[in-house]
């Protein structure tokens, strides 16, 4: 979700610069960040008493923050300023929520998962303006479309986590995310409909992928064996779909 938004939009923007490497190496640094942040802030306002790996965590807050710090500061040098405030404003909105979410423990909750796929493939965005100066028509519906196909995906990994754990307790599932994940497909579809209708047949035949392919996935979680299938070869099914519903956005918005 960082890094095909940020490739499909320098191949798509026809145009290259070097000011697109600091938009990942700030994504990857805020990224990064969260986990040992939520550690530190837990153990201040939660547990208020020290535990291990908070010396850890703190060496690595730092290192990510001078990182993020350097990568931010070349953006603010090369982007038009209006772009980087308002970019900045919502990163930052997000980052609070996340960490919010988290000492709250309610990272699981579909909402977040959804605005999290939202913010992580904004990546597109930032790297549209670091390509050519603004936000190009064409790339909010890249990012709209890549953000669908990511939440649907978040919501069927997390339906396939939850059905995982229910088969190892021998429980009903809980039917949050697969319901959630079906809804997900339903847009999906509509999206695949109106594409077909305004004749973009790429984008038509991308969304129609990511339908076929996260709708045979929660078939298959009703198998126990299929739900027995390591997490990474799941992964890495995911990541091939991605990049093949990527590759024929592109060829649609080209």
């Amino acid at each position: 979700m960082l890094l095909t938004p940020v490739l499909g939009v320098a191949i798509l923007a026809r145009t290259w610069h070097w000011s697109e490497l600091a938009v990942l190496s700030a994504a990857f640094a805020a990224l990064s960040a969260k986990d040992p942040a939520v550690l530190l802030l837990r153990q201040r306002f939660i547990w208020k008493q020290t535990r291990p790996g908070s010396t850890a965590a703190a060496q690595w807050i730092f290192a990510w923050s001078v990182l993020l710090i350097a990568s931010v500061s070349i953006l603010l040098a090369t982007w038009p300023l209006q772009a980087f405030l308002a970019m900045g404003a919502g990163i930052a909105t997000f980052a609070c929520a996340a960490i919010f979410v988290n000492l709250k423990n309610r990272q699981r909750a579909t909402p977040f998962q959804i605005a999290s796929a939202a913010a992580l493939t904004s990546t597109s965005l930032a790297t549209c303006i670091s390509a050519t100066g603004s936000i190009a028509p064409w790339c909010w519906w890249f990012w709209a479309l890549i953000a669908m196909q990511a939440s649907a995906g978040i919501l069927v990994v997390h339906a396939r986590l939850d059905a995982r754990i229910a088969l190892r307790k021998a429980t009903p599932a809980s039917p949050q995310f697969r319901l959630a994940a079906l809804a997900a497909l339903g847009l999906l579809c509509c999206a695949a409909v109106t594409a077909t209708i305004l004749k973009r047949g790429w984008i038509a035949l991308a969304l129609a992928l990511a339908v076929v392919g996260y709708a045979y996935d929660l078939m298959r979680q009703k198998d126990s064996a299929s739900l027995q299938m390591p997490l990474k070869a799941v992964g890495l099914q995911a990541l091939l779909l991605s990049i093949m519903y990527s590759s024929l956005l592109i060829a649609g918005l080209w």
